[in-house]
């Protein structure tokens, strides 16, 4: 059996478990399944990043300048777009499936074990038990962990950072985490822990609220966006923008960001200071390694432009808060005198929320499904858009691929101006599959 079958197995494996999105929120099987191992999480040091958006960008902005200043490093995030093995990177590279195979084959014994004990593991607790086992493999000098679901529950949590972030919380899994933003914030709090630097990202009241008493609580001097650091200046440049950003140390100019958004350069500073706070915020980094590890920044599905003439965005966008970022940043940073917009959301999300928050930024919307069970069905998210947008802007296809040429026929009519433009957004699925649509499969 070739490795490459051997990791199909493992997948179909992992897959027979409980999906990410059905979530019994305790440790004790992580927990359980790791004591096994002899606590893989526990054999590198960790930056541990939560929030409810901005966390997988921040996480990889961390891990590129980590890399950048000659560490070996590991970095788990979630979802993944294309390929199980984009969560699980060594040295900014998915894992080689030779690699993934030999791990697995060596711990799959233990999962056993640990299922009998406490109850079967769910993919997601599988996959990072699996992270942690190849990161000490490795070994690496340092992981970026990036939190799945919530915080206080999620599986990542059994990890003892050296540096805790939080990127901004906004509403999102009402159904796990609370019903409002001070019950999130409680749940995300929950990484926080002593001895880990807690770099925070800017709030809303109720959760900075909630993460000022976390940290009194614990005994932790906070970082702030806003007041320990910020974004000093911040200037549109071609493909992404300028910045000035105030560290722990001083101020790092001209660092050339390839993203667009002022999400985007709040995220860079929160990245720049977690790695300032890594190395003990002793004194200022390296400007040029600075400056060269966000050069090398990417972020595929976040404003990501995947075509010229006309200009195709695709944009992981999944609630509102996300949606917000967004329409900032097309409206601030992109001159379409035509935007279409293609959307397709699951139906657990805040469907009409990310479409309210959309429509002032779309002239026209065409509504369609992606390939998840959970997607939300055609006629329900065409009746939800005609309520919010009207019926004369309000277009339906069936499959994102019709979506997409039926928002490029729309577009075309415009061609004359060169002024138009789509947006295709709604989802993680969403975004994976219209970068594939444009030829793109590698995260």
């Amino acid at each position: 059996m070739t490795p490459d079958d051997r990791l199909a197995e493992i997948l179909q494996e992992l897959r027979t478990r409980n999906p990410e999105n059905r979530i019994d929120p305790t440790l004790e099987r992580i927990a359980t399944a790791c004591a096994l191992l002899g606590d893989p999480q526990l054999a590198v040091p960790v930056i541990h990043v939560a929030g409810t958006n901005g966390k997988t960008t921040t996480s990889r902005m961390i891990e590129t300048l980590l890399r950048e200043f000659g560490l070996r490093t590991g970095l788990m995030t979630s979802p993944h777009l294309h390929d199980e093995r984009e969560r699980i990177r060594l040295d900014g590279e998915p894992v080689e499936v030779e690699r993934l195979v030999e791990v697995y084959d060596d711990i799959a014994s233990i999962l056993a074990l640990a299922d009998e004990r406490v109850g079967r593991l769910s993919y997601f607790e599988a996959l990072t038990v699996l992270g942690f086992a190849v990161f000490a493999d490795a070994p690496v000098d340092v992981a970026v962990i990036e939190v799945g679901l919530g915080g206080e529950f999620d599986a990542s949590n059994i990890v003892q950072p050296a540096v805790t972030v939080i990127t901004p919380i906004g509403m999102d899994h009402m159904d796990y985490l609370g019903p409002d933003l001070t019950s999130i914030a409680r749940a995300k709090a929950g990484i926080l822990k002593p001895d880990a630097v807690p770099v925070l990202a800017r709030q809303q009241l109720a959760a900075a609220e909630v993460l000022a008493a976390r940290c009194a609580a614990l005994g932790l001097p906070m970082v702030r966006e806003g007041l320990e650091f910020g974004v000093l200046e911040r200037q549109l440049a071609v493909g992404g923008q300028m910045l000035t950003i105030q560290g722990l140390a001083g101020a790092y100019t001209d660092i050339v960001l390839p993203l667009h958004g002022e999400h985007q350069a709040s995220n860079a500073a929160a990245a720049l200071v977690a790695v300032e706070a890594f190395f003990g915020g002793a004194g200022h980094l390296d400007d040029e390694i600075v400056r060269g590890g966000f050069l090398n920044v990417t972020s595929p599905g976040r404003c990501e432009v995947v075509r010229r003439n006309p200009t195709v965005i695709v944009d992981a966008a999944h609630n509102p808060h996300g949606a917000e970022a967004l329409a900032r940043t097309l409206e601030s940073e992109f001159d379409f005198r035509h935007l279409t917009g293609v959307v397709a959301v699951l139906a657990d999300k805040d469907v009409a929320g990310v479409l309210g928050t959309l429509e002032p930024v779309l002239d026209e919307v065409v509504v369609t499904r992606n390939s998840s069970p959970r997607a939300s069905e055609l006629a329900d998210i065409t009746a939800i858009a005609v309520d919010v947008f009207g019926e004369d802007r309000v277009h339906a296809a069936g499959t994102l691929a019709e979506a997409v040429d039926l928002a490029t026929g729309i577009v075309d009519r415009y061609a004359e101006d060169g002024g138009g433009g789509i947006v295709i957004t709604g989802s993680v699925v969403t975004a994976a599959e219209a970068r594939a649509l444009f030829g793109r499969t590698n995260a």
